[in-house]
């Protein structure tokens, strides 16, 4: 099994994270941002991903530490489960509707931490995004771009339509859990490291 336990301290956030490749989906996250923790168990559960995330931080100023620590440390944590990243598909894609909201995930193992957005909506839609949570466009971001980081992930992210913040994010992390299930999988004909120059 692909497991791997991360914990990281610091003066600002205290967090664990354990993560299994090859799970069944189950997921318990507790951040103390309710929006973020709905998000990682739609990752957890889509992705396949056991995943137990226990984290706390300097909420009492803003939610940037903890959002930010916790994409590193899950980060850490798959890098860490895929190892040499022996055998594995390496490429991931998914397409997942949310009602009104679409988005695509397309998702490469490559050794080189890049996150692109795109936002194929009208400014008229993007600005009909409302939501009660303070969890943000920014957050969200933010949050993506420290996991591609620690986890030394490409990923491309493109919002095809949604009118609703929840919504479109709903379907950007199940997407990504998708893609990411996808990518990680072993396939008995890779044989070794799936690259023509022999790294990641």
């Amino acid at each position: 099994m692909r497991q791997a336990n991360i914990i990281r301290k610091s003066k600002e956030t205290n967090i664990r994270v354990t993560l299994n490749l090859d799970g069944a989906g189950k997921a318990s996250v507790k951040t103390g941002i309710p929006f973020l923790n709905h998000m990682l168990t739609l990752l957890g559960v889509h992705g396949l991903l056991d995943l137990n995330i226990q984290a706390q931080g300097d909420l009492d100023i803003d939610l940037h530490h903890t959002n930010e620590d916790i994409g590193l440390v899950l980060g850490e944590a798959l890098d860490q489960t895929l190892g040499k990243r022996v055998g594995i598909e390496r490429f991931g894609c998914a397409y997942v509707p949310m009602d009104e909201a679409l988005a695509r995930v397309v998702l490469d193992i490559s050794g080189r931490p890049k996150v692109a957005f795109r936002d194929a909506r009208s400014s008229r839609s993007k600005g009909g995004l409302s939501s009660s949570t303070s969890y943000q466009w920014g957050d969200a971001e933010h949050f993506l771009e420290s996991f591609a980081r620690a986890a030394k992930l490409t990923i491309h992210i493109d919002v095809l339509s949604g009118s609703d913040f929840h919504h479109v994010l709903e379907a950007v992390f199940k997407a990504l859990g998708r893609a990411l299930c996808q990518a990680v999988t072993r396939n008995p004909r890779v044989k070794g490291i799936p690259s023509s120059k022999g790294h990641l």
